[in-house]
């Protein structure tokens, strides 16, 4: 430690995320002021944790005192709790990062998401975490002594700050003696809170909240004294806490309340999870799962890089708490635990790198929440139905990533997927590959999709005038994962997944012969005009084609068979990697006013070709190279109609 730090206290500010999280938490939050003592001992549980970790490699770390424990006392007089533990402890540098910054990706996203409104509030603030800011719920000023494990006692810390007057928004930290390692938070009550500085109040929170947590929660011993007519306080210690590991007990001795409090502490969420899934595994891998999936979207799921996962333990002993090998990347929205009864107490995460074991493991439990999704989508139960619709809309986008990045369970994935359709023409993603399946027409054999980089732009795309027409469903995809999706998914239960805008239209026994021999007729009596756009048109398309798929647009671009798609080229540019160069096929409809009046225009042929085909790119959502030179020339046709009529 510096002789700075050792010589006076610092008094430092708060970042500005945590100022504003505590004047919202304070205000939003008070109606559900309970959870302050769930979120402190949970804390302090992991503290515990990662002491016991620590010290499988560093036994000395215990200090000679391995029974981990948590306390808390109170103080009616002096209107104080206090949450004591003797796991790792902080720093001096750990107590400045910790409590003085929320080190989270997605704060700023979080931040942006406020609304001011208390309730709507309430439960963003629950998905960000609360964590130890929960303090102020009740406190109006907090004391923090903390020392790590391993350091000697003169390096302990003490960390205070106080929610009133004008230094509200200040912390002091100075260095302090303290003896044991760990943590001792205290609790200076606001006013109004005196309800709490009760014995019977603080051991049902605890009961309420944290039974399932793994070290004992321990409290002073209350007696009745007939001289004083009142509880007294002993100082013999007694469990408050069931103190066992929640997931070893049977799962009919566990009630539905206990699952949902451990998960809010295993989870560090606020709100209750969407469903889970506890079993235990054995044979030749024994191990035991519970796996959440939670009801919202925590705000870094879109940094792949960010911390998530499942904690692992093997045989009831804390390893790691973001341990990514238990399941793949594209189930990282789950939360649970996995304890296992075959690796090693000092495996590392270059271990779970090559073990077999962990593979196993997380093929089972991969298995698990897919058919807990699955269960959830196909169950006859409105409850269900609804869950599911939730995860969707929460967890979708993510999901897809499955079906490119999970070849074992690619169908399965498949499966679970939601689409929107032209069946309702409404954004919700709804429709599952099984669904569209069910309601195919008579002779048809594909699955058919338009992809968009929004989702009127593909309810709208000319591609879909003959399905429209003929009343052929068509898939209406509009997220950019789409794409990804769609070139992992070739087929789906044996039907293959076509684009109605590449390659020629086959609509296979869907088209009767009265459309081929029109289709043949067209395309000979338009063989000159055809050849002539080819043309005037060069090195802008492959070929000029006449197509029977629209019945109000004049023309429209479709990618060859083999090329890329137009979309999937504009989301790589605009990701700034290079797409193969491709030019597009433009097809016309022989039936269109604007087309037939092509076939007999001489003077301006070129500049309506051009506009045929800058419309075409439009519509397909391009963008054009030249658009001042499109409404020049758009303006130009218009004064020579004008002035013809």
């Amino acid at each position: 430690m510096s002789e700075a730090k050792a010589a006076s206290a610092q008094t430092l500010n708060f970042q500005a995320e945590v100022k504003q999280l505590l004047h919202l938490m304070i205000h939003s939050l008070y109606s559900n002021r309970e959870i302050f003592l769930r979120e402190l001992v949970s804390n302090a549980s992991d503290a515990c944790d990662k002491l016991r970790f620590e010290a499988l490699d560093v036994p000395a770390l215990y200090e000679a005192d391995s029974e981990l424990k948590i306390r808390i006392d109170f103080d009616s007089a002096a209107r104080t709790i206090t949450i004591a533990d003797n796991g790792i402890g902080m720093s001096w540098d750990e107590a400045v990062a910790h409590l003085g910054t929320i080190a989270k990706s997605g704060t700023k996203e979080f931040f942006g998401k406020l609304t001011g409104d208390q309730k709507k509030d309430a439960h963003l603030i629950g998905q960000f975490g609360v964590g130890f800011y929960s303090a102020f719920i009740v406190a109006d000023k907090v004391t923090v002594l903390s020392r790590r494990a391993g350091l000697d006692a003169s390096e302990g810390v003490k960390w205070e700050c106080a929610m009133t007057g004008e230094s509200a928004g200040e912390y002091t930290i100075e260095a302090v003696e303290k003896t044991s390692r760990g943590t001792e938070i205290t609790l200076h009550l606001r006013e109004g809170q005196e309800d709490l500085l009760s014995g019977w109040k603080l051991k049902s929170l605890i009961r309420k909240y944290s039974d399932h947590i793994v070290q004992p929660i321990v409290m002073r011993k209350e007696e009745w004294d007939e001289e004083k007519k009142e509880q007294v306080l002993r100082d013999e210690y007694e469990t408050i806490n069931q103190a066992n590991a929640l997931w070893t007990r049977s799962r009919n001795d566990i009630s539905d309340d206990e699952y949902k409090a451990f998960y809010k502490h295993v989870g560090h969420d606020y709100d209750e999870p969407l469903a889970w899934t506890h079993s235990r595994v054995e044979g030749r891998h024994e191990y035991t799962q519970l796996l959440y999936v939670p009801a919202h979207a925590p705000f870094d799921m879109w940094d792949r890089n960010a911390k998530h996962g499942v904690k692992l333990y093997v045989k009831r002993v804390f390893i790691m708490d973001d341990a990514e090998k238990l399941l793949p990347a594209y189930l990282r929205f789950v939360r649970g635990v996995v304890d296992s009864a075959d690796l090693p107490l000092n495996v590392s995460r270059e271990i779970l790198q090559e073990s077999k074991d962990i593979d196993t493991i997380r093929a089972g439990c991969t298995k698990k929440i897919l058919g807990l999704l699955e269960d959830l989508a196909t169950s006859d139960e409105a409850g269900d139905k609804e869950k599911y619709a939730t995860f969707w809309k929460e967890f979708g986008k993510v999901l897809k990533e499955g079906v490119g990045e999970d070849f074992a369970n690619k169908d399965k994935v498949a499966g679970l997927l939601r689409f929107a359709s032209t069946k309702a023409d409404t954004p919700e993603e709804t429709v599952s590959l099984a669904d569209y399946i069910s309601r195919m027409k008579e002779g048809q054999d594909k699955i058919y999709y338009v992809t968009a980089e929004t989702f009127n732009a593909a309810k709208n795309s000319p591609h879909l005038e003959i399905f429209r027409k003929k009343g052929i469903e068509v898939l209406l995809l509009s997220d950019r994962v789409d794409e990804w999706v769609i070139g992992n998914l070739p087929e789906f239960d044996g039907k293959p997944l076509v684009s109605v805008a590449k390659g020629g239209l086959d609509l296979g026994a869907l088209e009767d012969e009265a459309e081929k021999k029109e289709a043949e007729k067209a395309a000979d009596d338009y063989k000159e005009l055809l050849e002539k756009m080819k043309a005037s048109l060069g090195e802008r398309v492959k070929d000029v084609k006449v197509t029977l798929r629209l019945t109000d647009s004049p023309a429209c671009l479709v990618a060859d068979e083999h090329d890329m798609g137009m979309n999937l080229a504009r989301i790589l540019k605009a990701a700034g990697q290079s797409a193969p160069v491709s030019k597009p096929i433009l097809e016309i409809n022989p039936n269109h006013p604007a087309v037939l009046r092509l076939k007999y225009e001489d003077k301006s042929f070129d500049d309506w070709a051009q506009v045929l085909f800058d419309q075409a790119l439009l519509a397909e959502g391009g963008t054009l190279d030249d658009p001042a030179t499109f409404v020049k020339r758009i303006n130009q046709l218009m004064l020579a109609m004008s002035s013809a009529s």
